[in-house]
């Protein structure tokens, strides 16, 4: 009978794991589109579920026990599991208090979110070797109480978190609702990309941009110049507050009729906007009354309110409408 239990538990152990790796990820990705404090719970799931690995360690530590003392195939996969999940919470902790935003090259953001799909990787490799399968016999009380019981103390873990940045003063205490740092300074707003793009160099007195049919050139977009303070927050971990300065799209397109609205970059990049939204999206060609520089999308870019930083499409070559839903592209850019 002690063993039939042990055998369970270590059972239950596995599938909580893979439930918990598989929704951390998930709600990660789901955080990079969190735009307004709606969508805050997101991030708060994520950060929760994250813990959940911690507190599933110790049950996890004596099945990883027991396995090394018995020659079995996967040894070296568990291991590297046992190492990397380590590095994923601890520099999601680092990036969430603001103690650290690098180490050498790496942002924590790409340490956290590169370790955290290797864990996941490694997870799926883990259970091919060892399948686990879910049976009728799982969904039970005594299980329902356990989930609950693991997510209350990641719950519990998070929380003590927040009264760690709260007591130390961290930076973490001041993040935005997406967990982002503030940068003040317009000079200081990073000059990031997306994946595989690069800082483009163009010549603000030759480019044009292709809205509805007509090019216009960037002096053209400045003047008369309209604008408003919007948030840039970026994916990277920062955000910036800042004073955006050209052209409203409504003001440029006339087939309001249009379903959606797609703009590109000269990299090829593109996102797609409804229609409706026009009024709140510009063509911006200065940034704190100073003209765009070319790390941050420079002569022309556009600023969309109330969205995540890859949204803002740098570098703007065209604006097109048309009528494919705006749901019509991939979550987040493939390149």
């Amino acid at each position: 009978m002690t063993t039939n239990i042990g055998a369970m538990s270590s059972r239950q152990t596995n599938l909580a794991l893979l439930a918990i790796t598989v929704l951390a990820v998930l709600s990660g990705f789901a955080a990079f589109g969190v735009g307004t404090s709606a969508g805050r719970w997101v991030v708060v799931a994520h950060g929760i579920l994250g813990l959940s690995l911690l507190v599933l360690s110790p049950w996890k530590s004596m099945i990883a026990r027991r396995g090394m003392g018995r020659e079995r195939s996967g040894q070296g996969v568990s291991l590297l599991l046992a190492a990397v999940v380590p590095i994923t919470l601890i520099s999601g902790l680092l990036l969430v208090s603001g103690w650290a935003d690098r180490i050498g090259p790496l942002t924590m953001t790409q340490i956290h979110v590169g370790s955290g799909l290797v864990s996941l990787a490694l997870v799926g490799v883990h259970y091919a070797q060892r399948p686990v399968r879910l049976r009728t016999a799982d969904a039970n009380r005594r299980n329902a109480i356990r989930s609950a019981g693991i997510l209350g103390a990641g719950g519990l873990l998070y929380l003590a978190a927040e009264g760690v940045w709260r007591v130390t003063d961290a930076p973490g205490e001041r993040r935005r609702f997406t967990g982002s740092h503030e940068i003040v300074e317009a000079s200081r707003v990073p000059a990031t990309q997306w994946l595989n793009d690069r800082v483009q160099h163009l010549d603000a007195s030759t480019h044009r941009v292709r809205v509805a049919g007509r090019e216009l050139t960037v002096a053209a977009l400045s003047k008369p110049a309209e604008g408003f303070d919007a948030v840039l927050d970026c994916t990277g971990g920062w955000y910036s507050r800042q004073h955006w300065s050209g052209t409203r799209l409504d003001r440029l397109l006339t087939d309001t009729a249009a379903a959606s609205i797609v703009v590109h970059s000269v990299t090829g990049y593109w996102r797609r906007f409804p229609m409706a939204q026009a009024p709140r999206l510009l063509l911006a060609t200065h940034l704190a009354g100073e003209p765009l520089p070319d790390g941050n999308g420079g002569p022309v870019r556009l600023v969309a309110p109330q969205r995540r930083g890859y949204w803002w499409v740098k570098w703007v070559s065209s604006v097109e409408v048309d009528d494919l839903p705006p749901w019509w592209q991939p979550p987040l850019p493939l390149a």
